[in-house]
């Protein structure tokens, strides 16, 4: 089982993926919800490219068409997004999966598609976006980390720096971040900061 550097962040744009990978950033989620066409192709492969330049690796959320076409080999899918996302093609390219859990269903879905890795959210409460489930907390870290065994977890929803040894010492791989990092003051500090906290853990 391949191992997930601990610290991931989501991305919303390839400028802040730019930014980031040259503070030593391995491992980046692109997340762009609100645009479509050239200009996400654009993003996915400006992007990838960076993630190339710097040996980092690229998640693309839930656009697996684009990322196909870009040569991305790693994207990450919601329940939704499982829907209508060819994985046996997926696989046949050779494209690592990840996949959003929030309840025992979806956990069990998510398993009988053998992921790469597996995310438990909202561990905390999120401002980013409305979420139909309430905060998962710590200890559900540890039931989901005790059911996949090796398999990589992520953590993610309300994590910042602070509350990031919680999630570890409850089962978490590595844990996610939006806001903490792209909302900070000091988005380049704080990016320093966490992979000093992490890297022992890498």
């Amino acid at each position: 089982m391949n191992r997930l550097d601990p610290f991931y962040p989501v991305l919303d744009s390839a400028a802040w993926v730019q930014r980031l990978l040259p503070l030593g950033v391995r491992l980046v989620q692109l997340r762009i919800k609100d645009a479509a066409g050239e200009h996400l192709r654009a993003e996915i492969g400006n992007a990838l490219a960076a993630c190339r330049a710097h040996a980092a690796q690229l998640v693309v959320n839930d656009h697996w068409r684009l990322a196909l076409d870009a040569g991305a080999d790693f994207v990450h899918l919601g329940q939704e997004d499982l829907q209508d996302a060819d994985l046996p093609m997926l696989r046949r390219r050779g494209v690592r999966l990840g996949i959003s859990t929030h309840s025992e269903a979806e956990l069990e879905r998510a398993l009988a598609l053998a992921p790469d890795y597996i995310a438990l959210g909202p561990v905390y409460p999120t401002t980013l976006k409305r979420m139909p489930w309430s905060p998962q907390g710590l200890p559900r870290l540890g039931e989901w980390k005790s059911q996949i065994g090796a398999l990589p977890l992520v953590a993610i929803g309300g994590i910042t720096l602070e509350r990031a040894p919680g999630c570890f010492d409850a089962g978490a791989d590595a844990v996610a971040m939006v806001s903490d990092i792209i909302r900070h003051p000091d988005p380049d500090a704080r990016t320093t900061a966490w992979l000093q906290a992490t890297r022992a853990r890498a």
